[in-house]
Parts: C-alpha cells; structure tokens; sequence
C-alpha cells in the first residue's frame, strides 16, 4: 500500500476543513458535509480545537504505522493533518514535560469506535515513552490488560460485534521520566443482566463462548463443561457464532494476556472455575410446590447440576439450595425464614497519572430505561464538566495573552443536573426514597411523586403531571417520563426501575457463598461474613452510581482534559458509507455544534508569532525571504502590509488572535496565488538556469570533442607515418639479414668440411696406433702368465720342505679362535638385564678366560650403569647427587644414615606456597626455598623443644613461628662455620656460627629434625654452591655449643627413655647439656 503523505501543516492540502471551528458558514448541515467529505477521501479525524472528532471506519487503514507514531512524535498539535496520535502525544508531552496530570475522556455511542481508540492512545503511549526490561514489561501489562477486560466486559449486540457493556476509567502512573509504572482500572455500570438474558441477535459476554470454544478438552473436563452452546440456557444461540471472530484463539490470547498482567496460574483457573459455575446456574430450573399454609414454595428440579456447582465452587449442597430457595427476614431481634417462589428464585441468582476514560455515550433507544437514564445522567455530567474546562481553558489562554475576556453565551446544563442529582428533588433522590418507603412500592408509585415533585420543571415531561400542555400529548405514554436533555429529548419506560434500583442480593445468598472454600468466591462476598453482619440496608444503584460518577468529575477535575468524540457513520457496521441522518443525531447528542461555537466565541483561529510569520512572509516583499527582527514585528508589517482591518485580529503576548475564518482563508487564498507565483518565478529561474547550463555544457563538450578529433587525426597519421617506415626498415633489414646468413652458411660448410677430413684421417691414425698397442699388450701378459706359473711351481717345490712343521701352531690358533668366537656368541645369549642392581653374571667356560670374563662383567656394569644414568631427569640427578653426597658424609659415621636411604629427599615438607596461612611468610621471602620443615629448637635454658619452621633458601637461613609464620631469626650462610652431631640414631644437630657477626649475638642453635641427614646435605650443597668452601661436618658424640657467651658441652649417652625411643635433652649444670638417646 502506498505510503501516505505526510502534510507539513493543518491548513496544507487540506479535504474539506480540518478544524471546524474555522467552518463558514457555521450549522449542523455544513458540520455533516465536512465530516462526510473528509471520510469519503479515509480522513476519519477532525478537530474541534484540541478536541478530536473520530469516524469509524469500519476497516482498517494505513495510518498507524511505527513511521507514523514517529511523524506526530514531539510536534505541535496543529502542526500535521488532525489524528488521534496528535492529541495522545500533546497529552502525554504535557504530562511528562510540564508535570500536568491528564485525562482523555472517550465518548459516543456503541460501535463508534470507542475502546480501538483507548487502545489506540495507550499503544502511541507505550510506543513513545522510554525503554528497558522493566518499562518495557509494565507496558505489555497495560497493553495487555485490554483482552482481558474485553473478555469479561464486552458482548456482541446488534450494533457492535465487540461491545463495551461497562464504563471503564484508567489512570496510567509514570516517573519523574514519563516511564509507565503502572495503572489502576475503575468499571461503572457493567450490565449485569446481560448474564442471564441477552435480546435477539446479541450474545452473553465474551469469556462464556471463548472457553467453550477454547478450552482444551483436558480444562473442559476439569470445569465440568462441554463444548456444546445449546447446552447452556444463558447462551443465546441464534448469534452464538460471529462471522471474522475466532473465539478460540481469542481464548489462547486472553490466557497470554492474564499470565502478563500477573495472574498465577492458580488465580487463572479460580477465575474459569467461576466462569464455569455461573454458566452452570443458568441451566438450574425450579418447580413450585404448595405447602401446608397455602403459601408457594420452590424445589429444584434436577440437582445434579447443583451438585457439579457445588463441587467447582467448594459450598456445601445443602446450604446452597437452602440458599437458593429460602431467605431470611430480621425483625426486631428475631429471624424468620421465608420461602422463595419460582420466579424469585430464578431473578435472584503521587506520581505523575493520565487516566483515559472509556465510557457509554449518550443513549437514545426506542425503549429507554434505568440503564439509559444513568448513562444519559452520566453524560449530562461529562458535557458540564466539559464545557466548563473548556470555557475555563479559553479564558486562561486569553489572559494569559493579554486579551481582553468576552463573556461567552452557551446553554448551561447544570439545571438538567440537579433535576437529577438533586439531594432533596432530584429524580435518584426520589427513587431511593420510593425504594426504601415502606408499604406497597412499585414503579406507578414512582411516576406518581416524580410527577408530584418535578411537574413545573422546565426540562421535565410527563402525561400524568399537573402541567396541562402534556395531557393531549399522544407521543407521551401514561408510563413514562421525558427528559429534555442538552442532546434531545429523552423518553423513559418506568417499568423496571425500582427492581433495577434496589439490585439486592439477599443475605442468605451471599453467606452462602462466604461459607465457600473456594478462596475467590469467598473474597467476592465479604458481606456474607457472621461476623461483620450489618443490618443496614445497602446502598441502591443509583446512589452508588451517583457517588461513582462524583468521585469520577473530581477525579477528571484535577487533571487537564483532553476529549476524543467518537461518531458511528452507520448501523451496518461497513466501510464507505456515511449515513447522514444516524451521523446528525450523534452530532446532535454530542453537543459538536455547542461545541464548535463556544470555541469560536472569541477568536476562531490562533497562531504563535514565529510559525505564522513563517507561513505568510511570502506576502510581503519586506518580510521576504527573510526577517531579521522579531517575529511579533514582522507578523505587524506583514498585516499592515496586506490592510487587514484592524478589528479582525488581536496581538497577545506570543500568539497572534484572528476573529473571523474569513479573515484566514482570505490569507490562505493570498497565500495559494503567491505560491503559485514563487513557483512561476522559480521555473522561470530554473529553466534559464537549466538553458544556460545546457548551452554552456554543450559548447564545453564541443570544444573538448573538437580537440580530441583534432588529436585522433593527428595520431592517425602519424600511425599511417611510422607503419610505412617500419615497413621498408623490416625489408631494408630483411635484406641485409640474408646476406649476412648467406655469408655465415658459406663460411660454416667450409669449416666442416675441414673438420670433417680432419676428423676422418685422425681416425685412421688411431686405429693404426690401437691396433700396435693390443699386439704390444698381448705379448706382455703371455710373457707375465709364463712368469707366474713358474714362480709357483718353484715356490710348491720348496714349500714342501716346511709343511709339517708349521701346521701344529697353524691349528693351535684356529682353534683358539674358534672356542672364543664360540664363548662371545653365548655371552650374547647369556647376558643379564639392564638393571645396576643385578648382580648376576654367567660362569666362565674355560679357565684361561678368566681375566678376559671378568674384564668384560666390569665392562657391561659400567656400560650398563651408563645407560641408566642417561635415562635420569637434571631433578632426578640433583637427587641422586645429593644421596651420594650424603653417602660421602655419613656412611659409616652416622648410625641415622642407613634408614635414609631410602627416603626421598623432598626439600619443601611445608607446602608455603599453596597454604593460605604461610601468605603472609611467602611474601616475606623472595628467593627459592631449599627446605622447609618444622623442626624442634632446643631451648638454651632448660634444653626442652619449641616448633620452629626451618627455611633454608640459597644465602640465608631462616627461623619462624608455627602459628604465626613470623620471622624469628635470619642468618646468612656465609656466617655458618660448621654443624655438629653425633654418631649415635638420634636427629640432634647444632649449626654453629661465626663468632663476632651480627646472627651470632645469642649463640649457636641446637635443633632436633627427623630429616637430619637431608638438612646437612642440602645445607653442606648451598654453603659450598655459595661460598665455594666445605662446610666442616662434625660427628662426635660430645661437641660444645656456644649459648651467647657461655659455652656449653652437649653429650650424648646411652639411655632407657619412659617415652620409647624417643631422644631426651636435659641440662645438668650450667656447662653440660646431656641427650639420652635408646
């Protein structure tokens, strides 16, 4: 579909008039022709000032888009075509921008389009306000929550297929941001008879046919339902199916809808179950009974239906029938139960808000009744309220402006208000009064006080009052009542308005349902609670409808109102047809003419300075192109300028006030012939321009054809030139180039020929010479063969002589050299494993071999030992070096050295690295550690033990706490002089130090390790790696330690131990510390 044409202004390409206040001539006739030429060409919004006037359509169009909520996003109200996205974003602008609460009041008959266009407003809303996870969610909730109130509030009648049948008012919450937070939904007057009766051709509400048609069959059996429709008595089955509606996806989408909103699961299904509980109550029929008294009873037919509500609902059978069939009757202390007849039975049964108001229009039907009063009164308040803000709006804006007030003439509708809502006289009043009088009260009792009370009002008609103009008046039956309301006259049927009034629901019933265990049934009747019984009659329909509606103006009072009218063209509910009288009526009962005449009291058109001097400085030769002062003193020259009389306008403080349309359509018309004449004067320019430009761009391209000729000419003959002297040069050439071959050909054969006698008699020469030397050489070695045959037979001959003397040594050594290369294959098969360790080796075969057999054990052991050693890590041969070189220092001193052996040596016992309670120790140290181990420092007093952590890195070595991992003592290496120990199996070693350096100020340390041997090694290995001396190793089993300045003898001695085999130290005086060990 083609994209539609955005429009710059209200006034551009305009169909028919855009604003009405700014139609001339102004009367009902020339508002219908306006609307009707505007729909004709699919434009379904006009303004009436800031109020908009929406035509259904009855289709869709393509005037929704995201690029269009965009086009009216942040621009002036009047500054495009009218639209309903133009009010939405003046409002929600507003709101955000100006912190003004807003309301958009929605009104017209049903099928006028009401409820798409909430829908319409809250979508531009959601569109245009901010974004994010949670914005993003509270606004498909209130997009959302539309399904669900449709479902439950809306039905098909004979003039809408999706029919509103309940007013609804919402106020949407937004942050300081204008980020949707939430809303809050009022309902007035849902028509509750619908429920169990429907007229000819409507259906029930919505939710009825979309679970029948929607639920799976799972739901349905759960609910006690079946698909059916004929099933049910509340469901009317002449309209059960509507053509283009499909009831059960709108059921899928109502379920989506209510899991959005925030319905659980639980809550959802506690909803169909009442759903499911009411259809169910239709099909309940009552039998009348007489009993013993002569009074009506009734009994219920079939219970079984009763059993399947009970069941959903969670009441107890009895107490639901009894509840159906009995009521009960309070009398000064006392309860007297009463039974129901059939018919009885069977009626029985702060922050920042914009709230958008979706209400009944004014009805007019052929039978009026209590509904259509209350809805009408309803009406009568929204046209109040209004008129007054808009009465109130225009005068604002005039002081506002500066310009003087004129008092506005218009028809006041607070009289038909109070004739109404009158406390003492109003017809509600009246009503209620009538309902709660005692005695017989019926709706003929009513009409009689009404006539009584209301017979000299004005605005009030009835055949029965005691005004005498309406007694012959044949259009008014004896029955009803008549209304002149500020849309028309009304005529009311009064049968049913007393019953529709009181809407009671008896005790009994509503204990009933408090008694169920069904946790949403039960919060629907708080009233039916033993404990919070109140005797107090409850309020009537209409005073809770009158409250409502009061709540409802102070609400709307207190916000800045914004008005959508929406206008039905026709009953068919089709496209393309606009019914001219159904389309006056409407005008009529909306009060669009009031409307329109109230807003062009004063001024009719009003414009701020700068826009409207944009528009028409083309007028004006001093005003165009451009005006360099103010734009309120250019808009003075330019109607100075065009001698607009001076009475037809006005200069506020930023706008500029025009009285009469006439006065800006004569400015339009201006405006329309000066463009015309720009535009002549602009082609004039732009087709001289575009000549000229031509011309110029013609004789360029002349010129640079004519060089480029010019050029190719030239180029070709001086192609033509070079081709023919190339061509006698390749001949010139050609010819000197065969004279040239010719000579070379001569002189070649001549050489050949040469070479070729030369060749021929070289030949012959060496064939001569070859033949003489094979002659030669055969001679030669006849002569050789004869030679050597002879010195072979004089050697045989004396050979002979020395044989047997030489043959014994000759076998002797092929025998001795036989056995051994016999002896070296068998030690090839013999030959023991690999392992250093096996000590295994073959037995000598011969005696004489016996050096030869252990040099080769010798040799395979070393060679052997090799190969093992090449299989070794640089950690492996760090290892086994420090095991010999602990075999080096204590083998066969040390009585400790055997049993370790064959203890790896790990270095790092303590793992400081990967323990989070040596951090604060590991980041002390910067150098690698050698060893760390807990070791057992020997106090110099006592000669008792305290755990210390021994660290030994490659120049200190190191004492720390346990617990704490607090240095305690840091000695260089090169301060280590010697360490001493015993002979005996204990781990007692001292590290002495060197006498004068600065570790040395309390002595040597005594120290006890269960890994001795390794930390003597390692630390002879780091002194000697460090200080290139050895470090003297002291076994003795008595050495002195020096304890600051005492020296001490430590002695080791044999001893029984009470603790087992562990060493004791113990100090006997002050010179001698003694060690027993087991």
């Amino acid at each position: 579909m083609a994209k539609m044409e955005v429009k710059t202004s209200l006034l551009d390409n305009m169909i028919g008039v855009g604003d009405m206040v700014l139609l001339e001539p102004l009367n009902e006739e020339t508002v219908i022709n306006n609307l009707k030429k505007r729909f004709d060409h699919s434009e379904i919004y006009t303004y009436i000032g800031s109020v908009v006037i929406s035509v259904n359509p009855y289709r869709s169009l393509p005037i929704y888009s995201p690029e269009k909520v965009e086009d009216y996003r942040n621009r002036n109200f009047y500054e495009l075509s009218p639209h309903i996205f133009a009010l939405s974003d003046e409002a929600y602008r507003s709101l955000r921008d100006q912190d003004k609460d807003q309301c958009i009041l929605i009104t017209g008959e049903s099928g006028a389009g009401k409820t798409e266009a909430s829908k319409l407003v809250m979508s531009y809303v959601a569109a245009v306000c901010g974004k994010g996870a949670e914005v993003n969610q509270v606004k498909e909730q209130l997009l959302q929550s539309n399904p669900v109130l449709e479902a439950f509030g809306n039905a098909k009648t004979v003039r809408n297929d999706n029919s509103s049948r309940f007013g609804k008012y919402m106020d949407i919450e937004f942050d300081f941001k204008g980020d949707p937070l939430g809303g809050v939904i009022s309902n007035y007057l849902l028509e509750k008879s619908r429920v169990v009766k429907q007229p000819r051709g409507e259906r029930n509400f919505h939710v009825f046919y979309q679970l029948l048609s929607g639920g799976s069959e799972e739901l349905l059996n759960k609910l006690k339902l079946e698909r059916d429709f004929s099933r049910y008595n509340y469901l009317s089955l002449d309209s059960a199916k509507v053509n283009g509606v499909d009831d059960a996806a709108n059921f899928r989408t109502v379920r989506n809808a209510m899991q959005i909103v925030g319905f659980m699961d639980h809550e959802a299904e506690s909803v169909l179950e009442v759903v499911a509980a009411v259809l169910k109550l239709g099909n309940i029929e009552f039998k009348p009974e007489s009993r013993v008294n002569g009074l009506d009873e009734s009994k219920i037919k079939d219970k079984n239906e009763l059993k399947e509500i009970c069941e959903l609902t969670g009441i107890d059978q009895s107490v639901l029938e009894r509840a159906f069939s009995f009521r009960t009757v309070e009398a000064k202390q006392e309860k007297v139960s009463t039974t129901l007849n059939v018919a009885q039975a069977q009626t029985k049964v702060r922050k920042k808000v914009m709230g958008v108001l979706d209400i009944y229009g004014f009805e007019i039907f052929e039978d009026n009744s209590f509904e259509q009063f209350i809805i009408n009164y309803c009406n009568e308040k929204l046209q109040q309220i209004f008129i007054e803000l808009t009465l109130k709006e225009e005068q604002e804006e005039y002081i506002r402006e500066g310009i003087e007030w004129t008092h506005i003439e218009y028809f006041n509708n607070a009289i038909i208000c109070d004739l109404i809502e009158n406390n003492t006289n109003g017809i509600l009043a009246m009503l209620d009064e009538e309902c709660l009088r005692p005695g017989t009260v019926t709706d003929e009792t009513f009409l009689e006080k009404l006539n009584q009370v209301c017979a000299t009002h004005q605005h009030f008609e009835s055949r029965m009052s005691k005004c005498s103009r309406f007694l012959n008046d044949t259009s008014l039956p004896h029955s009803c009542f008549r209304i002149q309301h500020y849309a028309g006259k009304v005529l009311y049927q009064v049968e049913g308005f007393v019953d529709k009034n009181n809407d009671l629901l008896y005790r009994d019933l509503s204990q009933a349902m408090w008694k169920a265990s069904h946790a949403l049934i039960k919060s629907l009747f708080p009233e039916g609670n033993p404990a919070k019984i109140n005797l107090k009659r409850p309020p009537t329909a209409g005073s809770q409808f009158k409250a409502s509606v009061a709540t409802l103006m102070k609400n709307l009072q207190t916000k800045n109102p914004n008005y959508i009218r929406c206008i039905k063209p026709n009953d068919k509910k089709a496209a393309h047809i606009f019914n001219e009288g159904l389309v006056c009526h409407q005008i009529r009962y909306l009060g669009l003419l009031e409307n329109v005449r109230v807003r062009r009291a004063g001024y009719a058109f009003r414009q701020a300075y700068e826009p409207c001097l944009e528009r028409y400085k083309m007028l004006c030769k001093q005003t165009w192109p451009h005006w360099k002062g103010p734009a309120r003193a250019g808009v003075e020259v330019l109607f100075n300028e065009l001698e607009i009389p001076v009475e037809e306008y006005s200069f506020g403080r930023s706008k500029i006030f025009i009285r009469n349309p006439r006065t800006l359509f004569k400015l339009e018309d201006l405006r329309k012939q000066r463009l015309e004449d720009l535009a002549t004067l602009i082609q004039k320019i732009y087709r001289g321009w575009k000549c000229r430009t031509h011309f110029l761009l013609m004789r360029k391209s002349q010129i640079v054809i004519a060089a480029w000729y010019r050029r190719y000419a030239q180029q070709k003959r001086y192609q033509q030139i070079k081709s023919s002297a190339l061509v006698i040069q390749s001949y010139i050439r050609g010819w000197k180039a065969r004279k040239i071959l010719r000579e070379l050909k001569h002189q070649k054969r001549c050489q050949e020929a040469a070479t070729t006698i030369a060749a021929y008699w070289h030949g012959t020469q060496a064939r001569r010479e070859l033949k003489r030397l094979k002659e030669e050489a055969r001679r030669k070695h006849a002569v050789a063969v004869i030679w050597a045959y002879w010195l072979g037979l004089k050697v045989r001959r004396e050979y002979r002589k020395f044989f047997r003397a030489n043959a014994g040594k000759k076998i002797y050594e092929f025998t001795l050299q036989r056995i051994m290369q016999k002896y070296f294959l068998e030690m090839k098969n013999k030959v023991p494993s690999l392992s250093p360790i096996d000590k295994n080796w073959p037995s000598r075969p011969y005696l004489f071999l016996d050096s030869t057999h252990k040099e080769l054990k010798r040799i395979f052991h070393l060679w052997r030992c090799k190969k093992y050693r090449d299989q070794f890590t640089d950690q492996q041969k760090l290892i086994y070096e420090e095991k010999l070189e602990a075999s080096e220092l204590f083998k066969d001193k040390k009585a400790l050295y055997p049993s370790s052996v064959g203890q790896p040596f790990q270095g790092p016992y303590l793992e400081i690295n990967k323990n989070p309670k040596y951090k604060k120790l590991k980041d002390a140290i910067e150098e690698k550690i050698i060893i760390a181990e807990v070791v057992n420092k020997i106090n110099r007093a006592n000669g008792k033990s305290t755990n210390r952590i021994f660290l030994l890195t490659n120049n200190n070595l190191l004492l720390a706490d346990q617990k704490s991992g607090q240095i305690k003592s840091e000695v260089p290496l090169v301060d280590v002089t010697k360490v001493s120990m015993s002979s005996q199996n204990d781990g007692f070693f001292a590290i002495h130090l060197k006498e004068g350096s600065e570790a040395a100020s309390k002595g040597d340390f005594l120290f006890s390790s269960d890994h001795l041997i390794e930390m003597a090694t390692k630390l002879y290995r780091t002194t000697l790696s460090q200080t290139k001396q050895k470090l003297n190793i002291e076994i003795s089993d008595e050495f002195l330690v020096q304890f600051r300045q005492d020296k001490v003898c430590v002695k080791f001695i044999q001893g029984n131990q009470k603790n087992g085999s562990v060493p004791t130290c113990k100090r006997k005086n002050n010179r001698l510390l003694e060690v027993a060990v087991p």
